[in-house]
């Protein structure tokens, strides 16, 4: 019996309000996040994604306050991160709700974070968030809200994340990041090769199809999206009731 595919709402805010954008950039606003995540929780969602894009943009804290009133939202499990930089700020967004958090921009910079939070926290309770875009014939990780280029290979950084305690991958790509064209197949499918944890597809949804393009064809164990829940111009019950009608696993609302 195959394991559930997950279908994970993303609020990526911007201080205290949700905000979504193209390839990182031009965002708009995107509504309350605390309003969203309701909505999602009654909507039949597996798991709700808050990152705060800009804090590593900034440098400075993630918006905790913000992490706080989404959580009171929730009966599902909430993943938070964004200026994730030590094992301080961590237990600052596990003690405001958070079940598991997920780091980026400090982990490429001190690759030795995600062991200090992975002995901490527990690996299941540690995302490694990878922005890759295709260059050269090969992704390359992004660093500060995909505006940062960097020399890591994405699948020999998914690998070295996976070896130093992350249980799960967060994978988005950049050059489909709010084009609603679909996800990146290929990427996903290569990092879902080369690692032995869930890996989180994300960047490019807008169809039915798409999501089950990249379970199917891209082995993702889970996909996540933002605007096309934001402006509801796809359900996450009408998505489920689709991917089941199609063969995949997934888990229905009651």
């Amino acid at each position: 019996m195959s394991l559930a595919r997950r279908i994970l709402p993303c609020l990526d805010t911007d201080g205290a309000r949700a905000v979504k954008g193209v390839h990182f950039e031009g965002l708009r606003d995107a509504g309350d996040p605390v309003e969203l995540a309701a909505r999602y929780n009654c909507e039949g969602a597996d798991e709700l994604v808050v990152l705060d894009i800009a804090a590593a943009r900034d440098n400075r804290p993630t918006f905790l306050e913000t992490i706080r009133r989404v959580a009171e939202q929730l009966s599902i499990p909430l993943t938070a991160g964004g200026g994730i930089r030590s094992l301080d700020d961590a237990r600052a967004v596990v003690r405001a709700g958070a079940d598991k958090i997920t780091v980026n921009t400090a982990a490429v910079a001190r690759p030795e974070l995600i062991c200090e939070l992975s002995r901490e926290f527990g690996a299941q309770a540690v995302v490694l968030a990878i922005d890759a875009k295709h260059e050269h014939n090969s992704w390359k990780v992004r660093v500060r809200g995909g505006r940062t280029a960097t020399t890591w290979n994405a699948l020999d950084w998914a690998r070295r994340g996976v070896e130093s305690g992350a249980g799960e991958i967060l994978l988005t790509s950049v050059d489909r990041d709010g084009t609603q064209s679909g996800f990146d197949l290929l990427l996903t499918a290569a990092i879902s090769r080369a690692v032995s944890v869930p890996v989180i597809a994300s960047g490019g949804a807008k169809a039915p199809q798409h999501f089950l393009e990249v379970f199917t064809y891209g082995a993702a164990d889970a996909a996540l999206a933002a605007s096309i829940f934001h402006d509801q111009v796809q359900s996450i019950r009408a998505l489920k009731s689709f991917l089941q009608s199609h063969g995949v696993a997934v888990r229905l609302p009651c």
